[in-house]
């Protein structure tokens, strides 16, 4: 997501969301995909659990407040944004910029989304049984998805 100033709030808003400490604050101004339940070990270990996440075009994420937005390089394909204050995962954003997660529990409700699948569910937690009935990936989404995180 490029580094730019903040915006100003926008009538052609999709969805709005925020950190626990309402220090980062954003809204979405174009389609959301789905949400996908990732069991990566990165996004357990950062998160607790699995993460729930939808995303957008980068150019659809507009930071209303952001003095506390913080970003991890938590691997060389992707970094997280996350508050540096309440430390509320918010963000996950591939190298290749085609798109921006957002963790789905940032987002104010109704967001209207649905769940679609599970990825990454060879590296699922041993405590937990899938049992939603979506469809489950070892890996990532098939090659005809561009969906991850």
């Amino acid at each position: 997501m490029p580094e730019s100033p903040i915006a100003e709030p926008s009538p052609n808003v999709v969805a709005r969301g925020h950190c626990q400490c309402g220090g980062v604050r954003f809204e979405v101004r174009g389609p959301l995909r789905p949400v996908l339940y990732c069991h990566c070990t990165m996004c357990r270990r950062l998160s607790g659990h699995f993460a729930a996440a939808t995303a957008c075009a980068p150019e659809h994420l507009h930071l209303l407040s952001a003095q506390t937005l913080r970003w991890y390089q938590s691997s060389e394909i992707a970094r997280r944004g996350f508050c540096g204050t309440c430390g509320a995962q918010l963000f996950w954003e591939p190298a290749h910029g085609g798109h921006i997660s957002i963790w789905a529990g940032t987002l104010d409700t109704p967001t209207g989304l649905k769940a679609a699948e599970h990825i990454y569910v060879a590296e699922m937690g041993d405590y937990y049984a899938i049992t939603d009935g979506l469809p489950q990936w070892p890996q990532g989404s098939p090659p005809d998805h561009t969906a991850d995180c």
